[in-house]
Order: structure tokens, then C-alpha cells, then sequence
């Protein structure tokens, strides 16, 4: 019953990241698990990303984005949280916010190895990890990617971990979130059931590349809310995908 438990929850190490240049908040995860994505990984555009992992409690997410909202540091947004969690000693928690402060939490109880690292404009932690070392490179492959975009420093950095041993379970899920201004992300890519889920994710993150970012700007939004409507433009670009569509227009009168 103990190891059924165990699967149902996250045992796993994660990345949260705030980028000053672009105002981005990103979560990465990945674990020996199903479906990480689905319960782990939480942002919220303007305010931060939050990871809660290890027995999950997914109640914690959403608490800790609405402390940071208020003002609150996310030290302060953690304990705060788990200030009504019985189960406090088996969760994993960590933050970062619009100014880079970022806090972890790692309860006494949390399988071993485990840990946290928390620093400026971003926090690393993980449990039942094959050793310290999962963080340690995670940690300076991310500081040695400064110059790239957010969402490839954490694909990268999560490489590095798995490259020191990772999960010490094996790996089956994985997932990576980042938001910009929008109230939903402009990344939102999951990998719940995979032989090697960070190389698919990698190869979900091109194909986001070549698909999805390049229209990002003509979405609904805050600045435009209706979006890109040309119907001419639009058509003009399936045309040169090789794609005989057209919308219906409205007959004279």
C-alpha cells in the first residue's frame, strides 16, 4: 500500500524561474510518475510559479499564488500555506515572484535524497532523487545557459539532472509551463506517459517553436482583445502551408 501511495503522488524534482528581461514565470518538472503536469506545476501571469510536489497537495499551488498576489513573499506564502497542512512534513513547496525572490520548503519527512535550492530568480528542488548532485547540475546548467530563452535554460537544466541520475525510480512524465502577460500560458506542454519523457518534451518544445510561438501575438490578448481577424491575411498564410481553405464571408446585404 506504501509504494501504491508513493506512485500516486510526486516523487520528483522541479525548476521554478522568474526572467526580468521578459517578465516570464515558468515552472519545469519531471518525475518517475504519471501525469506530473497535471498536479505539480502552477503560475500565474504577473504573480509567479509555484511547484508542490512530494504527496502532493494541490491545494498548495493556488495558496501560495495568492499569498505572492497580495504582496506576500514567497517565503512568507509557503509557510502560510501550509500553516493548515496536517500533512505539512510530507510536502515539497517552492516559489518564485515578480521580483525574483524565490523560497523552498522541504518537509522532514520527504523520501530520501532530497532537498532544495533556492536563489535569486529561481529554486530548484527535488525528493527521491538519486543524490544531491540531480539539483547541483540542474542548478549550474541553468546559470550557465544565462543568454538563452527561459523555456531552453530549463529544458537544459532538467537534462542535467537527468544526466546525474534523476528520479532514482526511472522517469515516466514530464512538463514545462511559462507565462508572459497573458491570464493563460503561452507554453503549456505535457508529457504524461513516456520511456523518456525530457527527450519528448524537447521534441514537443520544437514543434511548439515552429507552430505555436510564431502566432502567440495574433491570439486574444490583453492589448487586442479580438486578436488577429484579417481573413485575407489569414487565408494567405494557409495558402503557403499548401492548405485550400477558405472562411465563409457574408453575401451582399
Amino acid at each position: 500500500m506504501t509504494f501504491y501511495l508513493m506512485e500516486r503522488h510526486s516523487m520528483t524534482w522541479s525548476i521554478v524561474a522568474q526572467d526580468p528581461a521578459t517578465g516570464a514565470v515558468a515552472v519545469a518538472v519531471t518525475t518517475c510518475a504519471f501525469a506530473v503536469g497535471a498536479h505539480c506545476p502552477f503560475l500565474r501571469a504577473g504573480v509567479g510559479a509555484v511547484s508542490t510536489q512530494s504527496m502532493t497537495n494541490r491545494y498548495l499551488g493556488p495558496a501560495v499564488l495568492d499569498g505572492m498576489a497580495r504582496g506576500l513573499a514567497p517565503a512568507a506564502a509557503i509557510q502560510g500555506a501550509l500553516a493548515g497542512d496536517e500533512g505539512a512534513a510530507l510536502r515539497q513547496l517552492h516559489a518564485v515572484d515578480m521580483r525574483g525572490r524565490s523560497a523552498a520548503f522541504t518537509g522532514g519527512a520527504c523520501v530520501e535524497w532530497c532537498g532544495d535550492i533556492a536563489t535569486a530568480q529561481a529554486s530548484f528542488a527535488g525528493n527521491m532523487l538519486a543524490g544531491p548532485a540531480v539539483l547541483a547540475d540542474s542548478y549550474a546548467a541553468f546559470v550557465a545557459h544565462a543568454g538563452l530563452p527561459l523555456a531552453e535554460r530549463l529544458l537544459l537544466a532538467l537534462e542535467a539532472g537527468e544526466a546525474a541520475g534523476g528520479d532514482r525510480r526511472g522517469r515516466q512524465s514530464a512538463a514545462l509551463k511559462l507565462a508572459t502577460v497573458e491570464d493563460f500560458p503561452d507554453l503549456d506542454l505535457r508529457v504524461d506517459d513516456h520511456p523518456h519523457p525530457l527527450a519528448e518534451l524537447r521534441r514537443l518544445y520544437g514543434v511548439w517553436q515552429r507552430d505555436r510561438a510564431p502566432f502567440l501575438a495574433d491570439q486574444p490578448g490583453r492589448l487586442n482583445p479580438s486578436g488577429m481577424t484579417d481573413m485575407d491575411a489569414i487565408e494567405a498564410r494557409w495558402r503557403a502551408r499548401g492548405l485550400d481553405l477558405r472562411f465563409r464571408r457574408p453575401g451582399p446585404g
